[in-house]
């Protein structure tokens, strides 16, 4: 019960890491407060939660728009009294046609789309918490980045760009709130196997059936899951985190130490 008596809010809730954060928070102990685009995951999610006799609520949101945000923490308050922890995991990625290109074949349409879930739905949310957090003397904030805010990648460039945004500004928010109690780190995952990447999955798993080329996913000869990735993001809301401000943890089998 790592958790317990905590009020966590968890973005991008729907599915992958965010769906397994929800579950994994509930089991120890929080009340939960997903949100997503789409109410029907949503319901999904939540339904796993009550399954294992959790706390769970889902708000559809688009967590870039700033009145959307605010109603989304409203409505953390109204439901559980105060928040606690923030996990800024909405993102959006390879199965975002059109937004996955080098800069010279992006539209900047596509290029607004991806800075604006990947990165402005981070200011928009944490704006929001972070006076409840206040309320509460203190909190946790745990912006998910990526392996591709901290390389170089050939394509991708909107989404490298803003995933390099959310480690500048979660360093920022570190300097700023460390003061008031308020801890504030960063998750990169590498390759992790969600929906954001299933475009991808057909091209990593030949690579992955190869017992020479699979260690070229990554060192450890495999991706991740975000199960995995629920317990780094645990680690980092947890008051056994309570020593971890402003760091970067990079989850990625690997991946990061072979270049």
């Amino acid at each position: 019960m790592r958790l317990k008596n905590k009020v966590a809010i968890i973005t991008g809730a729907g599915s992958g890491v965010g769906r397994a954060t929800m579950v994994l928070f509930a089991k120890e102990g929080a009340r939960v407060v997903g949100t997503g685009r789409r109410m029907d995951r949503g319901e999904e999610t939540v339904a796993l939660v009550n399954d294992i006799g959790g706390e769970a609520i889902f708000v559809p949101a688009d967590v870039r728009v700033d009145d959307d945000a605010k109603r989304v923490v409203e409505s953390a308050v109204n439901a559980f009294q105060r928040v606690d922890i923030l996990i800024n995991n909405a993102s959006v990625g390879y199965s975002y046609e059109g937004s996955m290109d080098d800069l010279a074949r992006t539209p900047e349409a596509d290029w607004d789309d991806v800075v604006s879930i990947n990165l402005k739905s981070v200011y928009t949310m944490s704006r929001h918490a972070i006076p409840q957090m206040r309320q509460a003397g203190g909190g946790a904030i745990v912006n998910v980045a990526s392996v591709g805010g901290i390389l170089g990648m050939a394509d991708a460039h909107a989404y490298s760009a803003a995933k390099g945004g959310v480690i500048a500004l979660t360093r920022s928010m570190c300097v700023a709130y460390g003061p008031e109690n308020i801890r504030v780190n960063c998750l990169a995952p590498g390759g992790i196997d969600t929906p954001m990447i299933a475009s991808r999955m057909a091209e990593i798993n030949e690579l992955l059936a190869d017992p020479e080329a699979r260690y070229m996913v990554t060192p450890l000869g495999k991706i991740g899951t975000p199960e995995q990735m629920a317990h780094a993001l645990l680690y980092l809301a947890s008051d056994e985190a309570g020593f971890t401000h402003g760091a970067v943890l990079v989850v990625d089998g690997g991946s990061t130490a072979t270049l």
